[in-house]
């Protein structure tokens, strides 16, 4: 298990409201598109991530993170295992307080490296099944 319900509620309830969802786009069928939308009706402000640089639900896009102009909380993270530690490593960068990595996303090594930079760290589970069971 990676994410205890302490560090799941945590990042949910308590480490800030603005979340970089890497791997958003305006695609409706994947399921970034629905985490997103879900992280939004529980008060999120979600920042689309994705080379396309898309506006979805309303949030104006970027390429990167690191185009992003303002803090992000949480870096939210939809892209396949093998690219999920850059991802990580970017997050720790740019100074994010947690990192979430998606169902079926898994990179133990990046799991370490980001808990050790002191960020909160949660791997293979999915926000939008966790935040309803908080409220």
């Amino acid at each position: 298990m990676y994410g205890d319900e302490a560090t799941i509620r945590r990042i949910l309830t308590e480490l800030g409201d603005t979340w970089a969802v890497v791997g958003l786009s305006t695609n409706r069928s994947r399921a970034a598109y629905g985490v997103a939308q879900t992280l939004q009706r529980f008060g999120k402000r979600i920042v689309p991530v994705h080379p396309r640089a898309e506006t979805v639900h309303g949030e104006q896009g970027y390429a990167s993170l690191a185009d992003i102009p303002f803090e992000v909380d949480v870096v939210d993270v939809f892209v396949n295992s093998e690219l999920a530690g850059t991802v990580a490593d970017e997050a720790v960068d740019r100074g994010a307080r947690a990192v979430w990595f998606q169902l079926g996303v898994v990179d133990e090594a990046a799991y370490g490296r980001t808990q050790a930079a002191g960020l909160a760290m949660v791997m293979d589970r999915c926000p939008a099944i966790e935040i309803p069971r908080l409220s």
